[in-house]
């Protein structure tokens, strides 16, 4: 790589965090907290190409394709702290949306920055994970150049594979691999190079958004509550109730009843108590429907006035 650190923006050093080490805890504090301010509007900037990449994923998974987020350091712990939060959330299989941070589950305790330097290590993750066909892969990487996520995004283009880049710096050689890039130019750290902290955060929010409107795209959501989640703790059983309750107004009482037909699935429930169906003819509505809860639901009423 041809490119040098120092013009990088997210290598500058901050005009207004210039005496950090001088001041007390609040103005500290203050400091970092208007530089915060500053992440939301740039990721405000890219929401026309994130839309972009969302609707391609959407198109792609409802295909069988999968997710596979890359990344290295920070950007490898927030691609997989995403990918993790998916089934729990949605209902989805651990497969479906993955993770995959240079040097393994180890690096996300220990750090080991030598792993993004090597390119052909990517290469080979993107070979191991068996990457293809409607299959989309995501790069992150705060200063666009880590070789790891390079190598990734390049073999999974060669397959013709959907791919997407996340940096935080303008014209990233990232850019070139991506089908879509997404460049969040949050500008320069509190502290100098420090990407954990602003270009961390506009890498969390896109994670967020990306996956979220995946997965409503998908049917996962009905109005805005988690349907399709996993109540395995007495807090998400009891959410689940609660979702019940919320989408068709009914007791908390009937919704436990309900909880339990439905074998503790919130979306199912919710189509027996609206269509006044069993949990078999529910599951067969929401298939047809595509998961769909309104779909599912307005077919049940058809078919029940005939």
């Amino acid at each position: 790589m041809n490119d040098k650190i120092c013009f990088l923006v997210t290598e500058q050093q901050n005009k207004d965090s210039l005496n950090i080490d001088a001041i007390d805890t609040l103005e500290i504090l203050k400091i970092m907290n208007t530089e915060d301010k500053k992440v939301a509007y740039a990721v405000e900037a890219c929401l026309r190409d994130i839309a972009l990449a969302i609707d391609e994923i959407v198109l792609r998974m409802k295909k069988g394709g999968r997710l596979l987020y890359f990344g290295a350091g920070t950007s490898g712990r927030l691609a997989v702290l995403d990918a993790a939060e998916c089934p729990p959330t949605f209902g989805t299989e651990p497969d479906l949306i993955q993770g995959i941070m240079a040097g393994g589950s180890d690096a996300f305790h220990i750090a080991q920055e030598d792993i993004e330097d090597i390119k052909e290590e990517g290469v080979a993750e993107v070979k191991r994970k068996g990457i293809a066909g409607y299959d989309t892969v995501i790069g992150l990487s705060a200063s666009g150049r880590a070789a790891y996520v390079l190598g990734a995004l390049e073999e999974a283009k060669r397959r013709g594979v959907f791919t997407v880049s996340i940096t935080c710096n303008e014209h990233s050689i990232l850019d070139g691999a991506a089908d879509i890039h997404i460049n969040t130019i949050v500008g320069p750290e509190a502290l100098m190079g420090s990407t954990r902290l602003k270009a961390g955060t506009a890498q969390k929010m896109i994670l967020n958004m990306i996956s979220t409107a995946v997965m409503i795209r998908l049917g996962k959501v009905y109005k805005n509550l988690m349907v399709d989640l996993k109540p395995k703790n007495s807090k998400l059983i009891e959410r689940a109730k609660r979702i019940i309750m919320l989408a068709t107004g009914v007791s908390y009482k009937k919704a436990e009843e309900y909880f339990t037909l439905s074998r503790q699935s919130p979306k199912a429930a919710i189509v027996m108590i609206e269509t006044g169906t069993d949990y078999d003819t529910a599951c067969e509505l929401l298939r047809k429907a595509g998961g769909f809860i309104s779909k599912a639901i307005e077919r049940g009423k058809r078919r029940e006035g005939g």
